[in-house]
């Protein structure tokens, strides 16, 4: 990486607006050679700039198909990584702010799934029985050790055909790091909730018995993403009483109990693509990331649509809003001036074995 002509000190100040001047005249610079990538929960101010939006599977597919020699990502670290992993040697991933991670990834780290694994296997041949599955919401070495282990990664728009895939080749799934998409997930499927345990990776044996674990069909990891845990079924019962022709729509990192009383489950992409195509005049709340939903209201308002935020209270991605336009100013005034900031580099040893549990993701679709 070679010294930045332009140091992010010195962008801490500038405004908003001078900001989008310069990022659009880097952007002008550049030209087909760099393309910016904005997740669906982006904050507005970044969002705007993006040349393509999307959710993981989207933008992760983009990224291994796009002809740019830069791709300045626009999420967090672990879409960054994803993004790196997938798109071919010559092309360089940046993250406008390194500091911008993913909490819920943060929840299972290598060490702790490498001795689940191990206590697993003292309970069964964990290498013919179990299928590690990883949530794309994942850091690099855990994509790699299900590429290891014959295994995949999901995402929230693929999960239940991943799972299907899994449970064609083996019995039973040790799925990290969010336990509600895992639980959502399979039991829309119709695994019975007894045959779904929660693996605590800090107790012994997850926490469980070992008939607990030689009875489960899926071993779901404790995690869960912060934002999505805002979200309550009471929410939904007090609003309808105001609203009863409420029509309610989730995302499957929220709770069991939100999910079961939504009318739609699904990922970003799906709960735009219903609200979207809804009936003129009708009312929505949405139990996702706060950005997301108030660009979705502002655009289907002429509609006679009323989409609402569940949550009382603020829920936004924490982590995904430290990419402000400040930190994307400095990287595509650098990247126009010939240096490269904040490269996300995945390393080698890793990088071969996470393309193929990716891999095996996408071929599916």
């Amino acid at each position: 990486m070679s010294t930045p002509v332009h140091n992010i000190q010195d962008y801490s100040l500038l405004s908003d607006e001078e900001c989008d001047r310069r990022i659009q005249t880097a952007k002008d610079t550049l030209g087909d050679s760099c393309v910016i990538l904005g997740h669906h929960y982006q904050r507005d101010e970044v969002f705007k700039h993006a040349d393509v939006s999307g959710d993981s599977l989207k933008l992760s597919a983009y990224a291994a198909d796009s002809k740019a020699q830069y791709i300045v990502f626009c999420g967090v670290h672990f879409m960054a990584e994803v993004s790196d992993i997938l798109s071919r040697p010559e092309q360089i991933t940046i993250l406008p702010d390194l500091a911008a991670g993913c909490s819920m990834a943060d929840m299972a780290n290598l060490k702790n799934v490498e001795r689940s694994w191990t206590e697993l296997n003292s309970v069964l041949v964990a290498d013919e029985l179990v299928t590690p599955v990883t949530y794309i919401n994942s850091a690099a070495d855990l994509k790699a050790f299900c590429g290891r282990h014959d295994g995949i990664v999901c995402t929230s728009s693929n999960a239940k055909q991943v799972l299907d895939w899994c449970f064609k080749k083996r019995e039973k799934i040790l799925f990290f790091p969010d336990e509600h998409l895992g639980r959502n997930t399979g039991y829309r499927m119709g695994i019975p909730m007894e045959y779904m345990v929660v693996w605590d990776f800090n107790q012994p044996l997850g926490g469980l018995t070992t008939a607990q674990i030689k009875n489960a069909k899926m071993i779901l990891w404790k995690g869960f993403c912060s934002v999505h845990q805002m979200f309550q079924s009471n929410q939904i019962d007090d609003f309808k009483k105001q609203y009863p022709e409420t029509v309610v729509i989730a995302h499957p990192e929220a709770n069991f109990e939100v999910c079961e009383q939504a009318d739609f489950v699904g990922s970003t992409e799906m709960i735009l693509k219903t609200v979207r195509e809804a009936k003129p005049n009708t009312r929505w709340l949405v139990a996702t990331e706060l950005n997301l939903v108030n660009r979705l209201k502002e655009e289907v308002k002429d509609q006679g649509k009323r989409v609402h935020f569940m949550s009382p209270t603020v829920a936004m991605c924490s982590t995904m809003f430290r990419i402000d336009p400040q930190h994307l100013a400095w990287v595509m005034e650098n990247l126009a001036s010939g240096n490269v900031v904040n490269a996300i580099k995945v390393q080698e040893s890793d990088k071969l074995m996470a393309k193929k549990s990716l891999d095996r993701m996408l071929s599916l679709f």
